[in-house]
């Protein structure tokens, strides 16, 4: 019987998520976070981000979006836009408590945050912050973000060095387009911290006269395919970038499959032409 090389694909490329701030802050707001989880299931998303930043009334919110991904079979990730550490390097316990309880309210089993003022002060705060994700029973993964404190290399070297020596490992959201932000190679650092990494955020970029912006892959100036080829295969991976379009539903199909394709020639089932 011949094998159905799509199908094989399919099944060894990771799953796709939707990060819910790709609709754009005001319409997911406008809409609710819930009605945008439907969208990207009806899209063929595997799952989505839902993002604390764009909730409007979390205590009704939370558990409509949680019934959503339940009755569709979705994976879902929990994202505090609060900071674990404050500026003078204590745990900010209240964030953390505040973000596990979302998360369990969502069915969550990952939260993603960013380590905020995480220095020499913080390295006595590990042991407490592990202990309420044991009793959480949730996976914290780190991003880097978009500012110097949390979002450079030398101080996510520094952050995972210090935790994997005290025997905690933390995984890492890797946001490939927020490196452009802070000046810094995102190929140097796909392949510094891979070993940590277990989730991606899929974001091209250009660099506009005063800024950069966040674009689809398929327009991005930056060297995307080497940065994927540098992570690690089997993780998750969420689209970051702008879905607009007037047919969000058949946009948003479009980038998935997208994607999907992409995620199944890097891992050799299917052959590029020439």
């Amino acid at each position: 019987m011949p094998t159905d090389v799509s199908s094989a694909a399919a099944a060894a490329a990771p799953p796709i998520l939707i990060s819910l701030t790709a609709f754009g802050a005001a319409e997911v707001r406008r809409h609710g976070q819930c009605w945008f989880t439907q969208l990207s299931h009806a899209a063929g998303a595997d799952g989505v981000e839902v993002r604390s930043e764009l909730l409007v009334d979390a205590a009704s919110e939370l558990p409509a979006i949680a019934r959503a991904v339940r009755d569709a079979g979705l994976c879902v990730v929990y994202s505090s836009a609060e900071y674990l550490w404050a500026a003078d390097g204590t745990l900010d316990v209240a964030a953390l408590e505040s973000a596990l309880a979302a998360a369990k309210a969502l069915g969550a089993p990952r939260l993603k945050m960013a380590i905020g003022g995480f220095g020499p002060a913080s390295r006595h705060t590990l042991a407490a912050l592990q202990g309420q994700l044991d009793a959480a029973k949730v996976e914290l993964v780190i991003e880097n973000d978009q500012t110097p404190a949390a979002g450079t290399l030398p101080a996510l070297q520094d952050f995972f060095s210090v935790a994997n020596g005290q025997g905690i490992f933390l995984g890492m959201t890797f946001d490939m387009g927020n490196w452009h932000w802070t000046g810094e190679c995102p190929l140097q650092a796909a392949h510094a911290l891979a070993p940590q990494v277990r989730y991606v955020h899929c974001k091209g970029v250009q660099r506009q006269p005063q800024r950069w912006v966040a674009v689809p892959l398929a327009e991005s100036s930056a060297p995307w395919r080497a940065v994927l080829r540098a992570l690690p295969a089997d993780v998750p991976w969420a689209i970051e970038y702008p879905l607009i379009g007037d047919d969000l539903l058949a946009v948003t199909r479009r980038e998935i499959d997208q994607l999907r394709s992409v995620a199944a020639r890097m891992a050799g089932r299917i052959r590029i032409p020439s």
